[in-house]
């Protein structure tokens, strides 16, 4: 999986070239993960509902073909994008997002940070009051007899630092991850984050971490590398 960094990449053409890279044929698909930022966006999953945008300003919305509802990127998040043949390495869907998760998680742990996952969530979620805690989550994902559906979320105590929303067709990948470095977290105030009204956005300088945006995402790229790897 070759890593194309493009730095900071407006939204929308980027996305549409996704779309074109996910529609090559799978014997000739060659598999890669982009690592970009973008200028200020909102975007709207497949499930995205208008009434979630509160105040979007000068800042543009856009629609999507990913799951999810809706997030904000902006400079200083580092957004990964892999383009890749699920079927030709074996992966399930399920299986995807939670890898997709745990490079996440393993990203922050190079600052000490702990990502959580919470039921009926997707995304990785920190510990408000000790963001450096590694007691368990009562909010995380438990087994549960087979046809139970999944309680509503609960985000007590909790911020979200990372967010995924993926599209799958024909088995290949395409939209991916975000994770928060240094953003202007502001933006995130003028939407319900992925649905949920109330729901805080973090990122490590919040936290007080002081990682660069390259570092963070040299690290969340390697680890993508990894965990993707069959």
């Amino acid at each position: 999986m070759q890593i194309q960094w493009l730095g900071r990449v407006e939204y929308a053409p980027t996305f549409q070239a996704m779309k074109d890279f996910a529609r090559q044929p799978s014997a000739t698909l060659r598999e890669e993960l982009w690592i970009c930022e973008h200028p200020p966006v909102f975007t709207l999953g497949l499930a995205g509902r208008p009434e979630h945008v509160l105040a979007p300003g000068e800042i543009p919305v856009v629609a999507t073909d990913r799951g999810g509802q809706v997030t904000y990127h902006g400079p200083g998040q580092v957004v990964a994008y892999p383009l890749i043949d699920l079927q030709r390495r074996g992966i399930f869907v399920k299986e995807y997002v939670y890898r997709l998760e745990e490079a996440a998680i393993r990203a922050l742990a190079r600052w000490g940070v702990v990502g959580h996952r919470v039921s009926g969530a997707p995304g990785i979620y920190v510990r408000l009051d000790d963001p450096f805690s590694h007691a368990v989550l009562a909010q995380r994902p438990q087994q549960r007899p087979p046809g139970t559906p999944a309680p509503p979320p609960d985000f007590t105590g909790l911020g979200k630092i990372a967010a995924l929303g993926i599209k799958v067709t024909r088995h290949h990948t395409y939209h991916g991850l975000a994770l928060n470095v240094a953003m202007d977290l502001t933006a995130f105030e003028r939407i319900n984050p992925c649905g949920y009204p109330g729901l805080r956005t973090v990122d490590l300088r919040s936290l007080g971490v002081a990682a660069a945006w390259d570092e963070a995402a040299r690290e969340l790229a390697g680890q993508l590398q990894r965990l993707l790897a069959v």
